[in-house]
């Protein structure tokens, strides 16, 4: 450790309490998730649904595309409702004039305000009542809400199959007709529906407060904020304040500054020769652009369907390639294009480290671990159509279809095949620099990007841990370890060493500055990062501690963000510390946008929706993409690029960048994304907030609401953005396609003398 002790126990004490926090509220989840009756029955004994119906409706709901066709206590998509706060606003107003119509035998609309008081007064202790009996683990309704229940049901049996009367409603919501074909799953999916909306209207034992916490807000029955959810939300804010000031005082008077050695005058990476494994990365290169420019033209595709619900400019597509679809393609070639250009940056590294020598067969390892890849994306995009299409047994859908969460849509068996692909890259990586272990010298940033790249590797198993059955409480503590921990936790501490090393390797900077920076940066996302993956589970079946540890942390992640401008600057200065730097140029712009969005998209954007007040009423609106977009494409996807721009540089010595062309790429991007947000995305959201805190998450979803000529035109709006960014990304993916069919002169003469 020797100069760096204090940096590594810091960062080793941050890893052992923040996973001891995760781990230890982790079997909280489990411990007081809401519980599935074996057995839900009316009050003169009718068998409303079991256990096994509630489960088999998950599936069933699963297979349609799951989180990609409206959303499960908020999180999914945002087209269609929100099924939990849907299902229990009509299953409310069923309750209401079932029960005015006993009482006075007219509707409940009918009624004056004194007797609809009343009514609703009976409502809410009906509802907010627990009546589960855990000694028997049965669900007792009354006959009035059983009544209700069916009424319900009859609503979206209808809306999931071919009904004619529900056209224009399946239209609104991007649903294909006949979305669910079989009636016994209809009927299923009904159960599985209910069993969410009834967790979040009935209050914990011992509790004042529903299982959800009273998510999503409904005045009919109360469902509004806790006190302790305004209390931690406080908290939080609080603490971003001081986490903010402390840092800035810490960067004051702790930052130690170190002599910048004197920039080499040639470019030292480009001295070292380019091995075969680094040779064979410009297919990798390739499927990256070629995914990101799928992966856009389908965002686009998604972005209309919120516009035109049943098509295309008139053209009808939705039996062929249903919203749901198009956007489950979406985020999956997202998630394979980035994580394909994090693992090209790595295999360019290893033998960088390893002093420009491959270790036996790592170019073959490299071939393999490429079509490896090919396959898994291949297999998971005809798997999700299969799925979707219903065209797939139901009893395969989870293995080799869809498993309905969004982010891991992939079937099972693919995404197995997936970890098996990382761990290769890990064997590989491990490879080709651990012999660098045993040279002399200062191995401290060797150990850390080591470390992270170990992390990288195995953190992906963790959505392993829940099954196609797994209780959504469960679930989505295991689903938030992948999305949240594994993609904003290491791959963050990845790309962070991996800069370090980068320009280390340049000469730009010292190993001393490079380590003890990366330490720090380390210790500082992970900090707040890790227990901050509790603020995606504010609402999702989960108790006070949760919300704490969850509003805590996640103020702290953004803390380390508000000093990303100094990193911006440092990038930016590099520029100017040798000649050959101007060769990098367009990375390091690249990297640069990394650092803005990091703090705008991941910063003020992520914590706009982390205090749970705040995300009480916001959860599964146009908020939440506008985050997504800024922080996963604008910190990820920019970084990809960068690398991939990188790699490009050295594995095509000779290739030059085409100014015109990368100015139209860079610029273009960042335009395109702001418009987007700004214009479209982000004042729907705040629309829709409006909505949310006044009438409830139910009208903020509602056909009714999104269907306003306001939202509409917005939604139009929106093209203009889109079309600047697609010509940015074909800009930017030509540019990498010139560059890896690019005929290096220099290297076809040297493969000739070899040969």
């Amino acid at each position: 450790m020797g100069e760096y002790k204090k940096l590594w126990w810091t960062l080793i004490a941050i890893l052992a309490i923040t996973f001891g926090i995760l781990g230890y509220f982790g079997k909280e989840v489990y411990r007081v998730a809401p519980p599935i009756p074996d057995q839900v029955v009316s009050a003169q004994g009718n068998l409303i649904m079991t256990n096994e119906t509630i489960l088999n409706g998950q599936t069933a709901y699963q297979s349609v595309g799951g989180m990609q066709l409206g959303s499960i206590w908020g999180h999914g998509a945002y087209q269609a409702p929100d099924w939990t706060a849907d299902w229990l606003r009509r299953e409310l107003l069923a309750w209401l004039d079932i029960t005015a119509q006993q009482i006075y035998g007219v509707s409940y609309d009918e009624l004056d305000p004194r007797d609809q008081s009343m009514l609703r007064h009976d409502l809410e202790v009906e509802y907010r009542t627990n009546t589960y009996d855990q000694a028997r683990d049965v669900l007792v309704l009354s006959d009035t809400r059983y009544a209700a229940i069916q009424q319900t049901a009859d609503y979206y049996i209808r809306l999931f199959g071919n009904d004619p009367a529900f056209e224009q409603t399946r239209h609104n919501f991007a649903m294909k007709n006949d979305t669910l074909p079989s009636e016994r799953r209809r009927i299923e999916l009904t159960h599985f529906f209910f069993w969410t909306s009834w967790a979040a209207a009935t209050e914990r034992p011992d509790s004042n407060v529903t299982y959800t916490n009273n998510w999503p807000h409904e005045p009919l029955i109360s469902n509004t904020p806790s006190a302790e959810n305004l209390i931690w939300s406080l908290v939080s804010i609080i603490l971003l304040i001081a986490g903010v000031g402390a840092l800035i005082w810490a960067w004051a008077f702790l930052r130690k500054e170190h002599a910048e050695p004197v920039a080499p005058k040639k470019d030292p990476i480009s001295l070292v020769k380019l091995t075969p494994s680094q040779r064979s990365l410009g297919k990798y290169l390739f499927v990256v652009v070629a995914l990101f420019t799928l992966q856009v033209f389908l965002g686009g595709f998604t972005a209309h369907y919120t516009v035109e619900g049943s098509g295309f400019y008139g053209i009808d597509t939705t039996q062929i390639l249903p919203y749901t679809l198009v956007r489950t393609w979406h985020l999956q070639a997202a998630m394979f294009w980035i994580a394909v250009g994090f693992l090209a940056a790595g295999l360019f590294l290893a033998p960088i480290i390893n002093g420009g020598k491959d270790p036996k067969y790592q170019k073959l390892g490299v071939d393999v671990l490429f079509w490896a890849l090919i396959i898994v994306t291949a297999g998971t995009f005809i798997g999700n159509w299969l799925a979707i299409a219903q065209v797939m047994p139901e009893h395969l859908s989870f293995w080799f279809g869809h498993q309905g969460y969004e982010y891991l849509d992939l079937g099972r068996f693919w995404q197995i095949l997936k970890f098996v692909g990382i761990l290769l890259w890990l064997v590989l990586m491990l490879r080709g620099m651990l012999p660098a272990l045993k040279k002399d010298g200062d191995k401290n940033l060797l150990v850390l990007f080591i470390c992270s790249v170990i992390a990288v590797g195995l953190f992906y198993g963790a959505g392993f841990f829940y099954g196609e059955r797994t209780h959504l409480s469960v679930m989505e503590y295991w689903r938030w370890w992948v999305v949240h921990l594994w993609v904003e936790g290491f791959f963050e501490v990845f790309a962070t060493v991996s800069f370090a090393f980068i320009f280390y390797n340049m000469g730009l900077v010292s190993r001393t500055t490079a380590t003890a920076a990366s330490l720090a940066s380390a210790s500082l996302f992970l900090l707040g990062g890790v227990p901050g993956t509790f603020h995606h589970l504010y609402f999702s079946g989960t108790t006070t501690p949760i919300m704490a540890v969850g509003a805590t942390f996640s103020a702290l992640e953004v803390v380390p963000l508000v000093v990303l401008g100094y990193e911006a600057w440092e990038n930016w200065r590099l520029k100017a510390r040798a000649d050959w730097m101007a060769r990098v140029k367009w990375p390091l712009m690249f990297f640069i946008a990394v650092a803005f969005w990091n703090f705008l998209g991941a910063g003020v954007m992520g914590f706009m929706i982390n205090p749970p007040i705040v995300l009480y009423y916001i959860q599964g609106l146009n908020t939440t993409p506008t985050h997504a977009h800024a922080a996963l494409f604008g910190v990820y996807g920019f970084l990809a690029l960068g690398f991939c721009l990188l790699v490009l540089r050295y594995i095509k010595p000779n290739f030059q960048f085409d100014e015109k062309l990368m100015k139209t790429a860079f610029w273009w991007l960042n335009w395109g994304l702001v418009l987007m947000l700004f214009t479209s995305l982000l004042p729907i959201g705040f629309i829709q907030f409006h909505a949310s805190a006044t009438e409830g998450l139910w009208y903020a979803r509602s056909e009714e609401f999104m269907q306003q000529p306001l939202l509409h035109m917005l939604r139009w709006v929106r093209t203009v953005g889109d079309v600047i960014f697609i010509v940015g990304a074909l800009a930017v993916s030509w540019q990498i396609t010139k560059g890896v069919f690019f005929k290096d002169k220099e290297a076809a003469l040297l493969a000739e003398q070899n040969a």
